[in-house]
């Protein structure tokens, strides 16, 4: 009989069951206590096993992988590199739960490169019938170089087999799934030879996190082995990315999910959400239920807003003593900072949608369904993450791309996603179709202006896939990749988390756009108060003239508008407006709509705020809405409205493809680390823009 005593390590990841499987293994045999000199708990339980054999059960706290980023998990890495530790682990024991194997046998992988005899759990075994999920135990074992013990701490079975398996732990191979060294194999190579007599991912371990093992120093190592900190991320990556090929070639046979024999609720309602053909009927049904929800909810407080800055602008005018700041306050300010608040409602039930569905768990369905249609585009099913967060703000959903691994595959991400329509377009769209197109319902629901809204939202989309098609084929970049998605079971969303949610994004909007309409708005309006030249300065004394000499042109409106219009075309950002408008006149644009177009490319909601402080700037009736002032707006040329169908349209497919974000430019630069890039981007999204609108208005008018 035996009286050996071991050490065995609990391994996992966080939520697969572990501290369960340290319950059932040791009862109430347990001390709980700190490592030394940290914070962090150690849990010591003792088990006694067949043969008489006693073990040490250390439950190490939760870590993904063996690329440390806490202190939690460098505890884990330390001690399976420290053979001195008196806790040093005989046998490893990595817990997995059956619904994420692939993600937690990169754990796995990691750890059988250290050498260590290791036992593979897979945890909550009882739900593989409800899941549909069926494993080839056998086959897992060959390949994975390992024993596998199927165990249900909650159903109470596979504990005993899981004893047996310890006690044989000098039977398991210590042989790697895979080697790490073959992601550089000179640089490795290199390794072996200056380190004989240390095991090479060890080493590897020690160059690339913070920590210490034996007596090896390492500075010494890093002094010999230098990379620079992105080399050595690279390597990183691409290791990664090496154990998860590795990993789903051996699940493709390993392991078998068929969802149409799956019980559970969850698998349920994904047979329905994931369907390949009702999955998509749902998704869209979604989205048709959002943007009518957007028009219809949004409009009775963005009246309010409107009326409510139009209100102030007249108070001011009216009660404060006229003078510069006066007409600054009246005339620039107020009507640009109206000019983007009015769009809070309709931003904050776009980010509430937005939030529902990631609390809810039906976001992750999407982007598991939309893979299929990506990976034709030459897209990664990771790059719907980036175009979908991109309705709220490409700037963040360009840096989403940075977890896409293979290189072709991120820049054609980063290069389509300005296509896919952000928050920031959404004060441009509702504005416009608010003009052109009628508040008409069909059958008491189907709201006009909302089904536009959601066909420009599709066109965005429907135009980065299209164009990712077309960079797939221009970009000749050999590449290979694996999409990884985990999917949560779904869960009525906490109003908290929502709410904090839909603030945090929408008091960011505000913040962000708010800054840049302040400034742009008081240098509108300087520029459209003050002007050079006679035609400026004596703009009342040549209206006066004309008035008596061609009364009929005067007879619809007061002698105070036709200066006020008189001095703006005379203005600095008259002849500025002027000076571009035979360019965008065959848009169906004026050079006020010129002005506003190029001050929005500091932010494409900057537009409504232009037009906003340039229609008020002289204006006698500061009690109107924007949207009344646009409305009124008239070409003086042909009498017709400025804002009428055809204009209307071209402007709306104008911003659904111009690039129109000096924010998006810099952050494309900074993530491909070349100007070559963003230009491209800017170059081709803009002359897209300016023929889709020729075309529009000119077909159209």
């Amino acid at each position: 009989m035996s009286n050996e005593n071991i050490n065995v390590a609990l391994i996992g990841n966080p939520n697969t069951g572990k501290t369960s499987v340290f319950n059932q293994l040791t009862g109430l045999s347990q001390q709980v206590g700190n490592y030394p000199g940290i914070t962090v708990e150690k849990k010591v339980g003792f088990c006694k096993l067949p043969n008489n054999v006693k073990a040490n059960i250390i439950d190490l706290p939760g870590t993904y992988s063996l690329n440390a980023s806490s202190i939690d998990e460098n505890v884990v890495i330390e001690l399976l590199l420290n053979k001195n530790d008196k806790l040093y682990p005989d046998v490893a024991i990595v817990v997995s739960d059956v619904e994420n194997l692939k993600r937690n046998l990169l754990l796995f992988t990691q750890i059988k490169d250290l050498e260590i005899p290791t036992i593979l759990v897979i945890n909550m075994a009882d739900r593989m019938d409800a899941k549909g999920i069926t494993l080839d135990i056998p086959y897992l074992e060959e390949h994975l170089k390992t024993k596998i013990a199927l165990v249900s701490t909650r159903r109470k079975f596979g504990i005993d087999e899981l004893k047996k398996l310890i006690v044989s732990y000098k039977t398991l191979s210590t042989e790697p799934c895979l080697h790490a060294s073959s992601i550089d194999p000179d640089y490795f190579e290199s390794l072996r030879r200056a380190f004989p007599n240390q095991l090479l991912y060890k080493l590897w371990l020690v160059i690339t996190q913070d920590v210490n093992f034996l007596n090896l120093e390492r500075n010494e190592i890093r002094s010999s082995f230098t990379k620079s900190h992105s080399d050595l991320k690279r390597l990183q990556q691409r290791e990664t990315i090496k154990r998860y090929q590795f990993i789903n070639d051996v699940l493709k046979v390993g392991q078998n999910i068929d969802l149409s024999v799956a019980k559970d609720f969850n698998s349920k309602l994904d047979r329905i959400l994931t369907h390949k053909i009702w999955g998509y009927a749902i998704f869209f049904l979604i989205l048709f239920v959002i943007f009518q929800a957007i028009f219809e909810w949004s409009s009775v407080p963005m009246d309010f807003i409107d009326g409510t800055f139009a209100t102030m602008s007249s108070l001011v005018a009216e009660n404060l003593p006229p003078g510069m700041l006066t007409s600054l306050i009246a005339e620039g300010i107020i009507p640009g900072i109206g000019g983007i608040l009015i769009f809070i409602p309709q931003i904050a039930f776009l980010f509430l949608f937005i939030s529902v569905l990631e609390e809810s768990g039906y976001m992750s369905r999407v982007v598991f369904l939309m893979d299929k249609i990506m990976r034709r585009f030459g897209l990664s099913g990771k790059s719907v993450v980036p175009l979908i967060s991109g309705t709220a703000c490409a700037i963040p959903a360009i840096m989403a791309t940075r977890n896409i691994e293979n290189w072709k595959e991120r820049l054609i991400t980063i290069l389509v996603t300005p296509f896919t329509t952000c928050s920031a377009r959404l004060p441009v769209y509702a504005i416009l179709i608010a003009l052109i197109i009628p508040d008409t319902r069909y059958f008491g629901f189907l709201n006009l202006q909302g089904l536009t809204l959601m066909l420009l939202y599709l066109l965005g989309f429907g135009t980065a896939i299209f164009s990712a098609f077309i960079l797939n084929k221009i970009l000749k970049v050999k590449g290979k990749s694996f999409f990884v998605v985990e999917m949560p079971s779904y869960k009525l969303p906490l109003f908290r988390n929502v709410g904090i949610n839909v603030f945090e994004r929408t008091k960011s909007f505000v913040y962000g756009a708010g800054k840049i309409i302040l400034a742009i708005s008081i240098i509108l309006w300087f520029l459209a108060s003050f002007g050079p030249g006679e035609n400026f300065r004596n703009a009342e004394e040549i209206i006066t003239q004309e008035a008596q000499q061609f009364p009929e042109r005067y007879a619809h409106e007061t002698i105070e508008s036709h200066v006020a219009s008189f001095k703006l075309e005379n203005s600095y950002i008259g002849i500025m407006g002027k000076a571009i408008e035979p360019a965008i006149a065959p848009l169906g644009y004026d050079w006020k709509i010129g002005i506003a177009i190029i001050t929005s490319f500091a932010a494409r909601e900057v537009f409504v705020g232009t037009l906003a402080t340039i229609y008020s700037v002289g204006d006698a009736d500061n009690d109107e809405t924007i949207k009344q002032k646009m409305r009124a707006e008239v070409n003086p040329q042909t009498g017709e409205k400025i804002f009428n169908f055809a204009s209307g349209m071209s402007l709306l497919l104008f911003y659904a493809f111009a690039m129109q974000c000096a924010g998006t430019l810099a952050i494309t630069r900074k993530e491909t680390n070349s100007w070559k890039w963003p230009m491209s981007q800017l170059i081709f999204m803009g002359a897209l823009a300016y023929f889709a609108s020729l075309l529009a208005y000119q077909l159209l008018k």
